[in-house]
């Protein structure tokens, strides 16, 4: 699986941003998906996840209630909705595929990565 993020961009805090990732690979459907975001300096955290059938989601505490992450799989894509945008999530976005399927926060988990798509939030 090859993986493809853009969407990122400059946006003042309390901004929206819709992060896109872009799959190769016809088993695509069966792979749990999952952003992570990483900030200079710091370690790359998990954000959120979604599972490869039932669209079950998982979100990292500081992300619940402004971010969305859904897919959609006849198109091979996965989607990161980002509202009420705080300077905190700044960071690159990595969008990773995980072949057990299922929505994981655990980045050990994710086999395969995308190479990232930049998101500043100015105060």
């Amino acid at each position: 699986v090859q993986l493809q993020a853009y969407g990122g961009g400059l946006v003042q805090a309390g901004g929206s941003l819709r992060l896109s990732c872009a799959a190769s690979g016809r088993t695509f459907s069966t792979y749990g998906m999952g952003w992570f975001r990483q900030a200079p300096g710091k370690e790359r955290e998990f954000a959120a996840a979604i599972t490869w059938d039932d669209g079950r989601t998982t979100y990292t505490d500081s992300v619940k209630g402004r971010f969305t992450i859904s897919r959609d799989n006849a198109k091979n894509m996965v989607y990161l909705q980002m509202n009420r945008l705080k300077p905190e999530d700044t960071g690159v976005y990595l969008c990773a595929a995980s072949y057990r399927g299922y929505a994981s926060s655990n980045a050990n988990t994710y086999a395969y990565w995308g190479q990232g798509t930049q998101v500043t939030v100015s105060s």
